[in-house]
């Protein structure tokens, strides 16, 4: 008898293993409203996952140029780190900090009495991973931008044909950044609350 108990809870827990995990994948797939085709990657950079949980980071700052809103958004790491004063007190952010840019087309509220611009379409996110070892030679910063492809609906790694054109590698990012190196390659200036 305790043999065909031990066998029937065992196989029960494989049972319940597998079907958690296939619930798992399902909401992880789900998660993003706009498809993200498995193993999304820059050729030869970033992969789209190493931004995984972007839609749950704080808010660092927000920028809009004619075309775009945008909203720089940072993992645990890097909002310490901002906090902590960096990059503004000269010390670099610590390796695991992670910032992503998202990008949306703008139109004018519709309910709103003032000209306010808001997102629409979501036209893009762009990724930056802290890892010294990994990216000597670009600030220690890993870069990655990926587009919403028009045709399919799904994010696409950037290339050197968009407007900016884009590296396809993980210093995609670098050369804009250059003129912050003072700032440990980051723009982005923290709001305080």
């Amino acid at each position: 008898m305790n043999g065909k108990w031990v066998v029937t809870v065992a196989t029960t827990m494989v049972v319940l293993g597998v079907v958690g995990a296939a619930v798992v994948s399902a909401q992880d797939a789900a998660k993003y409203s706009i498809k993200v085709p498995d193993g999304l990657k820059v050729p030869g950079g970033l992969a789209f996952a190493e931004g995984e949980g972007f839609e749950d980071w704080a808010v660092i700052a927000s920028h809009h140029t004619n075309e775009l809103v945008e909203a720089i958004v940072g993992n645990p790491v890097a909002m310490e780190a901002f906090r902590a004063g960096i990059p503004d007190n000269g010390k670099p952010f610590p390796d695991g900090s992670k910032m992503a840019k998202l990008m949306w087309n703008s139109e004018k509220n519709p309910v709103s009495p003032h000209f306010v611009k808001v997102p629409s379409a979501m036209y893009g996110v762009e990724f930056m991973v802290k890892d010294a070892k990994r990216f000597p030679d670009s600030g220690g910063w890993g870069y990655a931008v990926f587009y919403i492809d028009a045709a399919s609906g799904a994010y696409r790694p950037g290339t050197p044909t968009d407007a900016p054109p884009q590296g396809n590698d993980a210093k995609c990012g670098a050369a804009c950044h250059t003129i912050v190196q003072g700032r440990d390659w980051v723009f982005s200036k923290y709001g305080k609350r």
